[in-house]
């Protein structure tokens, strides 16, 4: 079994270990050694990261090869049109590449924490949220994707790549789990199983429904 830590990363938390001048790192939200992301999510986007210390388990989320799928909650501004959604699926010409067919649906204003800092938003444009499931993950892809066909994103959030959910996971707070590699990525769903925790996460005050009892989050 190798170990993979599904975190939910913070606005604002660029993908590295390593010190930066303008953002904080992923220091402020693993405080175990050895690890490192399977896969990126930009600075300005928030949700589901994959991390683990296996470079085998690494290279079969990361290469995209396996094209596991990746599911995005999309805040766009505007309303969408059957054409747009119908565009978004069909893949979008970004100039330097063409992204692959996906999917992409409408869905009602999902339930998640506060963004800090808050979305900005023009009082005299509406705004709508999008699910948008795709197979690869360029840079800022799915932002280019939305700007494309004429939905500037305000705010994205991945709940899932393959198997693994953020299933109501606080930002910056983690879960460690056990996974079969034998069982990736083929047709079945990987079987996964939860560590417990050496210590409850810290409150963090109201909660995600789901929120589970497994969760960590690195100590100040």
């Amino acid at each position: 079994m190798s170990q993979l830590i599904l975190l939910n990363k913070p606005y604002g938390v660029i993908c590295q270990f390593s010190e930066h001048p303008k953002h904080p790192t992923l220091k402020s939200c693993i405080d175990l050694p050895g690890v490192y992301p399977a896969g990126r999510l930009d600075t300005d986007s928030e949700g589901l990261l994959l991390l683990t210390g296996d470079g085998a388990l690494q290279h079969r989320i990361a290469d995209p090869r396996w094209k596991l799928p990746k599911t995005y909650w999309v805040q766009v501004e505007g309303e969408p049109s059957d054409e747009q959604l119908a565009a978004l699926e069909a893949g979008v010409d970004l100039g330097d590449f063409v992204t692959r067919p996906g999917t992409a649906r409408r869905i009602e204003t999902p339930e998640l924490w506060p963004r800090n800092p808050p979305v900005r938003f023009r009082k005299s444009v509406p705004d709508c949220w999008i699910e948008i499931v795709i197979s690869e993950g360029k840079n800022r892809q799915v932002r280019r994707m939305t700007a494309k066909v004429g939905l500037p994103t305000l705010r994205l959030v991945r709940v899932a790549i393959g198997p693994w959910r953020l299933d109501g996971l606080p930002p910056g707070e983690y879960r460690v789990l056990e996974v079969d590699l034998a069982d990736l990525p083929g047709g079945r769903q990987a079987t996964t199983r939860a560590k417990v925790g050496r210590t409850p996460p810290r409150s963090t005050g109201k909660k995600p429904s789901g929120h589970s009892p497994s969760s960590r989050r690195r100590k100040p």
